[in-house]
């Protein structure tokens, strides 16, 4: 394998950290897929089970959860280097609820299951940077939850956003009529279509009467941190 895979390889959030020596003994070791995908192509469909780590090399993917009648969803990009979903390996639902697909020419490596967790037992630095990719999701939660009952229409907005986005996620776009969104959230139009102008003036978000585009997850993302503070 080249000296440049191996940089890819240290890039990626399950490797940080980890000497050059140590991630040559893994790849020798372990037994690692590498995929390629084409433009347009689908790595991953709805309710598809999560039986091991995939890793974007390189290339664009975007991710889209919808509801059943797809009258709502939410799709963002991921670039890598970068990791498809990690907290859907272990837990009560492992099931992507997401459709994956090439945004264009990618690369992918892929690494099961049980190899993951003989990796997770053997190697603190695989163990801690796993744990903290699974605790990002789960700590954003908390945040949604205060936003939804006591935040301003802005901040549960954000929610949504952070809630169905990953934290590397580019390019967020919710698609959805905005009544439909208003009966979600329980407000009348001329509240959300306000909220929305808020956002939109602090250079945020752009919207649509059917979308709303999110310029910065970071922006979104402290919006809720503002609120907690």
């Amino acid at each position: 394998m080249e000296q440049t895979m191996f940089e890819t390889l240290m890039n990626l959030p399950l490797f940080k950290g980890v000497s050059y020596k140590r991630l040559s003994e893994i790849v020798g070791n372990t037994k690692l897929a590498f995929m390629k995908y084409l433009q347009g192509e689908t790595l991953i469909f709805p309710d598809d089970t999560c039986d091991s780590l995939k890793f974007i090399l390189s290339g664009k993917v975007r991710l889209a959860i919808s509801t059943h009648d797809e009258r709502f969803t939410v799709s963002s990009v991921l670039e890598g280097p970068s990791v498809i979903m990690p907290e859907y390996l272990f837990g009560r639902s492992t099931v992507y609820p997401c459709r994956v697909t090439a945004v264009d020419s990618v690369s992918v490596m892929q690494i099961s299951k049980s190899d993951l967790t003989r990796l997770l037992s053997t190697d603190e630095i695989f163990l801690f940077n796993y744990i903290n990719l699974i605790s990002s999701s789960a700590q954003k939660s908390v945040e949604g939850v205060l936003a939804l009952t006591s935040g301003s229409l802005e901040e549960r907005i954000a929610f949504w956003v952070l809630a169905l986005s990953q934290h590397d996620s580019k390019d967020i776009i919710l698609s959805c009529r905005q009544r439909d969104l208003c009966a979600v959230f329980g407000v009348q139009r001329s509240s959300f279509t306000a909220a929305l102008d808020h956002l939109k003036s602090l250079g945020y978000i752009d919207y649509t009467s059917d979308s709303i585009k999110v310029k910065s997850r970071r922006d979104m993302a402290s919006l809720l941190i503002h609120a907690r503070d």
